[in-house]
């Protein structure tokens, strides 16, 4: 088998979920996935969004609306999801609540509590909803053509979350949230064949985070690290991309620090 056609073959007859997946990280994941021969549900609040997303990315990819801030969105999500792809076997828990100036450069006494839970409810709370949902759908034997059970789940957390921050209180404890969650699903539900990791990104050049600073804070921000530059969303999608194949079959529960040299474990 030649180098290339394994490339493209990693993950043919997988069903991936990725939310947030209309931009950014989250649409540099759906691409890597689908060039990897994975079936991708390219999701989204907005349908459309989804829609042009997933014309973009090819036909491995396929649209679907979802908003984990709501449990009956999440709901009807996995229960559509299953019945036109019958399984579930990766899911990347991507989207986050967008970066808000106003809340990030507030002290943490300052923070209120409605600031607070907007971030949890997606950053955490819709996490915990997605893996709570698709969990009884990997742990089921049906969930696969083989008989087997399982699957991969993928979360993504931040730099802050371990090494702590001067700023986006908020942020910063639901992360944390949520690598201690992928602790806890790796542990309660390796025996059943799922696997779980978490990935702390540092400074990533997305729309969110690069497109909001001036010249003078990109360059700062990139002097942060030892490779003294800013990531690029699709190397967090190769990583991810390689976690979710059978390379790191017995690997769990691990956080993979993606920030260029900036915080070392």
């Amino acid at each position: 088998m030649s180098p290339i056609y394994y490339h493209l073959s990693l993950m043919k007859g997988k069903v991936a979920v990725i939310t947030g997946a209309t931009r950014g990280i989250g649409f540099e994941l759906a691409r890597e996935f689908a060039s990897r021969g994975a079936t991708v549900l390219v999701c989204s609040r907005d349908i459309k969004s989804a829609s042009d997303a997933a014309k973009r990315v090819g036909k491995n990819a396929h649209p679907f609306s979802l908003d984990v801030s709501n449990p009956a969105s999440v709901r009807a999500f996995v229960k559509d999801a299953v019945a036109k792809h019958g399984r579930i076997d990766i899911l990347v828990n991507n989207a986050g609540y967008p970066f808000d100036k106003k809340t990030w450069y507030k002290e943490m006494h300052e923070i209120t509590d409605e600031e607070f839970d907007r971030v949890l409810e997606v950053d955490l709370k819709g996490t915990f909803r997605l893996t709570r949902a698709v969990l009884s759908v990997m742990i089921k034997k049906k969930n696969r053509g083989d008989g087997g059970v399982g699957g991969v789940i993928i979360n993504i957390s931040s730099t802050p979350a371990i090494a702590g921050h001067v700023e986006g209180a908020p942020y910063t404890l639901a992360k944390a949230g949520i690598i201690a969650m992928t602790k806890h699903v790796a542990l309660e539900y390796g025996n059943r064949g799922v696997r779980a990791y978490s990935l702390a990104l540092g400074n990533i050049a997305t729309d969110a985070t690069f497109g909001s600073m001036d010249e003078k804070a990109r360059m700062q921000a990139a002097q942060e690290n030892a490779m003294r530059r800013w990531g690029k969303p699709e190397e967090v999608a190769r990583v991810a991309a390689s976690l979710a194949g059978d390379d790191f079959s017995f690997a769990t529960g691990n956080t993979f620090v993606i920030d260029g040299g900036a915080v070392l474990l």
